[in-house]
């Protein structure tokens, strides 16, 4: 079978690599000519909006899935319409927009931080009044890694966030969002299957820095498991969802906050590759192709710790027992995920001593 890819990132760089254990094939669609997924299949070259070549790959592929959620919409509507596309459309298009997300969570019950939609500078004043502050104001559609986001601790952060984030040539699709003093970040990974059947990976904690992941945990036996489960399957089983769906989270007061999903695999779960008994990127491709899903439990303890910038060098990080590299094939840049290492050991002791051990090093890197 041969897998359509939109996009080839290091998602769907990793992607390949659980594939062709499985027999699978891959058609990676990109506009950058230096992919770093190319390698790993065929790489149609142009952009999402190029029907002849959008065409082309539809000719060459079975079915289609993405690696990100800023795929456009009438991309998305032209492949369904000639092979099957899953996740479906529907998922993308609540993924793309933050403000159609609060709205999908506060339609299933699912709390959120207090927000407002914002178009003008008059709006963002009234949503100031509205959710109080602090607040963060952001983008509806794009930005990721703390890109298309700004804080206003007092009113005098209104003005330049507007100046940054507005529009001046029309109304401006930003979001402006309570902040929440949270406890932990957490993420839930969620695949369904073709028929509908479930699995849940073990919830995440997870450490940003600048708005970048930077280590992300599995936590085995977490109070707030079945809260996460039961969250992430209203959201997959309304959009009859397919595939791999990672949800975020904030703690705070004891209980969960819904921040955003990602209708795709996700960062959070790269650890799944190691320290799962089946990934999220071997499970994603199992349920978009209709076979039964893989365990999601835990083989030990273990953790991720992304590579941002700059990586360690490789004798460094194999000098660590239990870590696993992964290069992204990606030119080293400033507050860039260039790749990342899985640390696993036998016991937690191990693992503290050896994330330790890691964490050194990617900062030496990083300068």
């Amino acid at each position: 079978m041969k897998i359509g890819i939109l996009g080839a990132g290091q998602l769907g760089r990793m992607l390949a690599l659980a594939g062709y254990p499985l027999d699978l094939d891959f058609v990676f669609l990109d506009p950058a000519p230096e992919a770093c997924a190319a390698p790993l299949g065929d790489h149609i070259y142009a952009g999402y909006d190029d029907e002849n070549a959008l065409a082309e790959f539809c000719r060459q592929i079975d079915l289609a899935t993405y690696e990100f959620e800023n795929v456009p919409a009438g991309t998305a509507e032209f492949v369904a319409g000639r092979v099957p596309l899953l996740p479906a459309p529907v998922a993308l298009s609540v993924g793309q927009d933050r403000l159609s997300e609060k709205q999908l969570f506060d339609q299933l019950g699912i709390p959120v931080p207090r927000y407002m939609p914002v178009a003008t500078r008059e709006a963002l004043a009234m949503a100031v009044r509205n959710v109080g502050l602090p607040a963060v104001l952001k983008t509806r559609r794009l930005g990721y890694d703390g890109k298309g986001q700004a804080v206003l601790r007092t009113e005098a952060d209104v003005d330049g966030a507007w100046q940054r984030l507005g529009s001046s040539d029309g109304p401006a699709k930003l979001i402006l969002e309570a902040f929440v003093p949270f406890d932990r970040e957490l993420s839930c990974l969620v695949v369904r299957g073709r028929s509908g059947e479930l699995a849940f990976y073990p919830v995440v904690e997870n450490q940003h820095r600048d708005g970048i992941l930077r280590v992300a945990t599995p936590r085995a036996n977490d109070p707030l498991q079945a809260q996460a489960e039961d969250y992430a399957r209203r959201v997959v089983e309304h959009v009859d969802y397919t595939g791999v769906l990672a949800f975020e989270f904030f703690v705070a007061n004891g209980g969960l906050l819904a921040n955003e999903i990602a209708p795709r695999v996700h960062n959070s779960g790269h650890w799944t590759i190691e320290g799962a008994e089946c990934s999220q990127f071997e499970n994603h491709l199992r349920a978009i192709v209709g076979l039964p899903l893989g365990s999601t439990a835990l083989r030990g303890p273990s953790v991720m710790v992304n590579f941002i910038g700059q990586p360690p060098a490789d004798a460094d990080l194999a000098a660590i027992p239990g870590v696993h590299i992964h290069h992204y094939g990606k030119t080293p840049k400033p507050q860039r995920k260039v790749g990342h290492a899985t640390v696993t050991a036998a016991s937690d002791a191990d693992l503290a001593d050896r994330l330790r051990r890691l964490q050194e090093l990617v900062r030496a890197a990083e300068g």
